[in-house]
């Protein structure tokens, strides 16, 4: 890194090393869905914490995994409307086995 303008680029195992550059929009719909989950997580945190009763909290936890289908449902459009679509017409026909691979790991 010899340029402080440079951008170190981190990736985990679980990431594909690609990037997304999205509009500001479609950053704050995510986020704000991403902050009222994590709100969501630590009232259940919460509830534990206080010994409320086990339904309750199963509710709540059957919310928080309803909200996260949620955001997965309109991170997928919108990646198929972009990402995929774009692919596609500039040629790119594997992005069809990445899309297959992505929807059989999000129905196990």
């Amino acid at each position: 890194m010899g340029n402080k303008n440079e951008i170190e680029e981190v990736t985990c195992e679980c990431c594909s090393g690609k990037h997304k550059d999205r509009d500001a929009k479609e950053k704050k719909d995510l986020m704000n869905r991403l902050k009222r989950i994590e709100g969501q997580v630590r009232g259940v945190e919460n509830m534990l914490e206080n010994d409320v009763y086990c339904t309750d909290i199963l509710v709540q936890v059957s919310a928080i995994t309803s909200a996260l289908n949620s955001f997965n449902k309109v991170l997928l459009a919108n990646h198929m409307k972009s990402c995929v679509a774009n692919n596609i017409r500039e040629g790119n026909d594997e992005i069809i086995d990445e899309l297959v691979v992505t929807l059989q790991k999000l129905m196990k």
